[in-house]
């Protein structure tokens, strides 16, 4: 029988580091804006709308455009996708950091959003590819790692970028490292396409899609800016079941069908996807209640809320990589529910933070706790949606992994920002802030329930080598 781990590539650690710089950047364009914004909104004189736009418009246009990214991955090759998206996000990054006026400013934000909806799943499908059995779980607990020190770099970046060069080189910034990885990318990056696939695109599963995930979580980004009930959460949302189920409608009419609903059906994939919401979700809204206790009740500036997550990013490496090792040995349930359980102890241990009391003893703990499950939870949806996938698959199930990332994380941002509204007026009340780190301790225990029935209890399945599987073409 053919052992896929007796013909790894070579360079398969060099195109990791590679690959990983890539998503990197794409995690910082996530958070350094965010420092940024109030010189951008005085530069450019944005209007509310715009400012809450130059954030939110990045992290739609990602999540709504992953499926298609990624089915095109599978059908183009990874290769193919994850340099034309470099190119795409790097052009757009200039474009972003030369805009005169909000509108510009706003398209360049679309144009990034796209270009890394192209890179993402194609990196994680080269991941998939190059590494087999264990190696492939350390390799996905190093890929997991970049959500958490991403946020930190991307606040620490922003405030140091914004406060020296200017605004405009949070943007500027990823021009060299695309050039680079450009230079680099190609000598290391194999191209594994899998021969007689039809190679049409589903426009109509493609347009369906999008439009249903990107209403999905244009709803639930208005949430935190206007409440479940307003008609700009409601109306997104019912669109997007509309199109959801005009979706399901489509992919079973059509030869070559964008994804197949059954898919999600499969057991690895849904706990794939349950888990990548649940920790995105869990951790992304803990993270955001907690820089914005810092900044409104504690009088917190960016530079210095971004240094007080440093603590968080060590537990994020952490997290990740010894998730990576024990995935392998105790399984995807033992990792995801351990996971889960650290999440919801440290949450509870943040319902206990004062107004007045010191953060270093009252905050650093929990949030050194939340961010060390949560990142091991990313491995366990990793290695449970990919560890057995076909590689003429991966790219398609990478983009359904990730499609539950920013989507969770959007919808608990919401769900705390509702909870948390008491701590968030002008007079901030701990109150909100606490009520909203109990929400996310309840979700994290509820979902390590889940988590024990739906995650399988054995070791991660063997990949899948899809046949014929063709030798690495050299560029």
């Amino acid at each position: 029988m053919h052992n896929p781990e007796e013909s790894a590539d070579p360079r398969r650690w060099k195109l990791l580091v590679a690959i990983c710089m890539a998503q990197f950047m794409l995690m910082l364009d996530v958070t350094a804006i965010n420092v940024a914004l109030p010189s951008i909104q005085a530069d450019l004189d944005l209007s509310r709308a715009a400012f809450t736009w130059a954030v939110s418009i990045y992290v739609l246009m990602l999540g709504g455009l992953l499926l298609l990214g990624g089915r095109l991955a599978d059908l183009f090759g990874a290769r193919t996708m994850l340099l034309t998206g470099l190119v795409v996000f790097t052009l757009a990054s200039l474009a972003t950091g030369l805009a005169p006026n909000a509108a510009l400013l706003i398209a360049g934000r679309v144009c990034q959003g796209i270009g890394a909806a192209m890179m993402s799943p194609a990196a994680l499908r080269t991941l998939t590819g190059a590494f087999h059995g264990n190696e492939r779980n350390k390799a996905l607990g190093v890929w997991s790692s970049l959500g958490g020190i991403g946020f930190t770099v991307g606040l620490l970046a922003g405030g140091a970028l914004t406060s020296g060069p200017g605004w405009r080189w949070i943007f500027f910034i990823n021009i060299p490292v695309g050039a680079v990885l450009l230079f680099i990318l190609p000598a290391l990056l194999p191209e594994r396409r899998v021969e007689g696939v039809d190679r049409r695109v589903d426009v109509l599963g493609a347009v369906t899609v999008t439009g249903g995930t990107g209403s999905l979580i244009y709803g639930v980004i208005n949430v935190g800016n206007h409440g479940w009930t307003d008609a700009g959460t409601l109306v997104p949302m019912a669109i997007a079941i509309v199109l959801y189920a005009a979706f399901a409608v489509v992919e079973r009419l059509v030869p070559n069908p964008l994804m197949r609903p059954a898919m999600l059906a499969r057991r690895p994939v849904a706990t794939g996807a349950f888990l990548m919401f649940t920790a995105a979700g869990v951790t992304g809204g803990g993270v955001f209640i907690t820089s914005q206790y810092l900044q409104h009740m504690r009088g917190y500036g960016a530079l210095a809320t971004g240094l007080f997550f440093l603590p968080a990013a060590v537990a994020s490496v952490t997290g990740a990589v010894a998730g990576g090792r024990l995935v392998g040995v105790v399984g995807t349930r033992a990792v995801a529910c351990t996971g889960l359980a650290l999440v919801a102890v440290g949450n509870a241990l943040l319902t206990l933070v004062s107004a007045g009391g010191s953060v270093f003893v009252e905050v650093v703990p929990g949030v050194f706790l939340f961010a060390l499950g949560g990142t091991s939870v990313f491995v366990a949806a990793s290695t449970a949606a990919l560890g057995g996938v076909a590689q003429h698959e991966a790219g398609l199930v990478s983009a359904i992994l990730y499609t539950f990332n920013p989507t969770g994380s959007a919808f608990f941002v919401g769900v705390g920002s509702t909870v948390a509204a008491a701590g968030l007026a002008s007079t901030p009340n701990i109150v909100g802030f606490t009520h909203a780190y109990a929400v996310f301790a309840v979700v994290a225990v509820v979902a390590a329930v889940v988590a024990v029935v739906l995650a399988p209890a054995g070791k991660p399945h063997k990949p899948v080598v899809a046949a014929p599987v063709p030798a690495p073409s050299r560029p």
